[in-house]
């Protein structure tokens, strides 16, 4: 098999065994197209949903996961305009990712500033956009606010942390473990609390004085939609987007009748629909790196060929900061 073009695909729902690698053609892109050459691809919690069938798959075999990338553009389609061969670009967009090239409407990527190096751009695309739209649309924090984030230590978590921490909000982080809980603490969090040896509704009721929280952003699940419901002060927001524990589907909509609270359950890819909106939080998410106020870890860089130990890395809890896999 030549390894010029080749995607890391998914036989069938399941494990990490379940990944392959496979042949792929180069298409030349249609209308609205450009063809890309990854130089870098982001590893995240959807991929696994994706792999196992968490999520439905959009195809009969041979998933390609991957949602965030960044690579140079090979060639563009008709009626494509801003883009042209050579030029760097990022992106963030479900499945397709996890190979060496692939096509994607023109729409969905940003030019990437000679500043923000390639590997960093294909770990912040989904991570960095998801805590964007977090702060700033699902539940729009404001300074002196006090909010929990769980999965502090994680991807997302440690972006948020620092973006919080800037705004002049109080963020309370849960993480696993007492390094992840101090790696927390050194990206903005106020107080991190070890879940795995502490209820985390107890220490938060006792960090706050009893007080409860503006709002708090749930991506775990199943293990902490309640206790996160239960922190919450009145018209209080739970912003419910993840399930690495599992659905959270012991929540019924009766339960927010106890203090008029909200719930959202926001999608990345329903905000990067919106080409306006993703042009203007890229350029503030490269912004806030470039000028030092969020800095991007990058806890392991695996060539593309282990994405399965990739992925067991992530559903181990292994990992701290962004994953990224080089073709």
């Amino acid at each position: 098999m030549s390894d010029t073009a080749y995607a890391i695909a998914v036989r069938k729902p399941g494990g990490s065994d379940m990944f392959h690698k496979v042949a792929i053609e180069l298409p030349e892109p249609g209308p609205g197209q450009v063809r890309i050459r990854h130089t870098a691809v982001g590893v995240n919690f959807i991929d696994v949903y994706y792999r196992s069938g968490s999520y439905p798959w959009p195809v009969e075999a041979d998933l390609v996961t991957g949602s965030e990338g960044a690579g140079i553009v090979e060639a563009v389609g008709a009626g494509v305009t801003g883009f042209a061969p050579g030029q760097r670009v990022a992106y963030t967009s479900p499945n397709g990712a996890y190979a060496t090239h692939r096509l994607l409407d023109a729409a969905l990527l940003v030019p990437l500033p000679e500043d923000i190096p390639d590997e960093i751009a294909a770990a912040v695309m989904l991570k960095g956009l998801t805590a964007h739209y977090l702060l700033h649309h699902s539940f729009p924090v404001q300074a002196g606010q006090s909010v929990l984030f769980h999965a502090a230590a994680g991807g997302v978590g440690l972006i948020a942390g620092q973006w919080l921490a800037a705004k002049g909000v109080r963020a309370i982080g849960t993480a696993g473990g007492p390094e992840k809980c101090a790696l927390a603490r050194q990206n903005g969090y106020d107080a991190v609390i070890d879940y795995r040896a502490q209820d985390f509704v107890a220490e938060v009721r006792a960090l706050t004085g009893g007080k409860g929280l503006a709002a708090v952003y749930d991506s775990v699940g199943a293990d902490t939609i309640m206790g996160s419901l239960d922190l919450l002060e009145t018209f209080g927001t739970l912003v419910s987007f993840g399930q690495s524990s599992g659905a959270p589907d012991q929540l019924r909509v009766a339960d927010l009748a106890r203090g008029s609270l909200r719930l959202t359950r926001p999608t990345l890819f329903h905000h990067v629909a919106r080409r306006d909106w993703l042009l203007q939080a890229s350029e503030e998410l490269f912004g806030k790196i470039r000028s030092g106020r969020i800095a991007i870890r990058i806890d392991r860089s695996l060539p593309l060929t282990e994405a399965g130990e990739a992925h067991d890395g992530l559903e181990g809890r292994r990992t701290t900061g962004s994953t990224v896999l080089i073709p």
